[in-house]
């Protein structure tokens, strides 16, 4: 049986009240990263995290779309790159836009990501396959092309309007380092990366 990737740390969630849109996950250690796949995994690692809350479901449009209109919030890639932080790159690549899956033709080096990525002008949130494409009748599917800068706006935001986490109750949208703690604690999915 493979080692678990994961220490569950004792104790109960922190003293707030119980929420039916997010779930506690508890803190502990586990394996992060893969010394077997993409090189930028590597090298695995023990990471020790404290418990946190997380929402049950990735966020919708809808709700992002609520999120951009009572702000004015504009994505990281809706944003042209500024040429400063840049240098070096091709006047004619730096436009607003974000990365969008193309599935190949045929057989591909999987070692090439640029082979099913391509990176596509005015993708965004909005536009999820390009300027032509739109997330109507998409408000209940997860938001996409949200950079982590985006997803902590976000979570400011709701945490001025919400005493709960205003008042230090740790919380988070699913993100990388978080989304591989709960994945640990999952018996379905643990087995997948032990």
């Amino acid at each position: 049986m493979p080692q678990s990737p994961l220490e569950i740390a004792p104790g109960p969630p922190p003293k707030v009240e119980s929420r039916v849109d997010m779930v506690f996950v508890p803190g502990g250690a586990f394996r992060m990263g893969s010394d077997s796949h993409y090189p930028e995994e590597a090298p695995a690692h023990r990471v020790r995290m404290d418990g946190f809350w997380m929402d049950r479901t990735p966020v919708t449009n809808r709700q992002f779309s609520e999120f951009v209109q009572a702000t004015g919030y504009v994505t990281f890639a809706e944003i042209p790159p500024d040429p400063k932080d840049y240098p070096g790159a091709l006047p004619h690549m730096l436009y607003a836009g974000s990365l969008v899956f193309r599935p190949p033709a045929g057989a591909v080096d999987l070692r090439d990501w640029s082979q099913w990525w391509t990176f596509l002008e005015r993708a965004d949130w909005r536009h999820p396959y390009g300027p032509t494409s739109t997330i109507d009748a998409l408000d209940d599917h997860p938001v996409v092309h949200v950079a982590f800068a985006d997803a902590v706006a976000a979570i400011l935001r709701e945490a001025a309007e919400d005493p709960e986490i205003a008042l230090g109750a740790p919380y988070s949208t699913p993100v990388r380092r978080l989304d591989e703690v709960a994945a640990a604690k999952s018996p379905i999915i643990r087995e997948v990366i032990a």
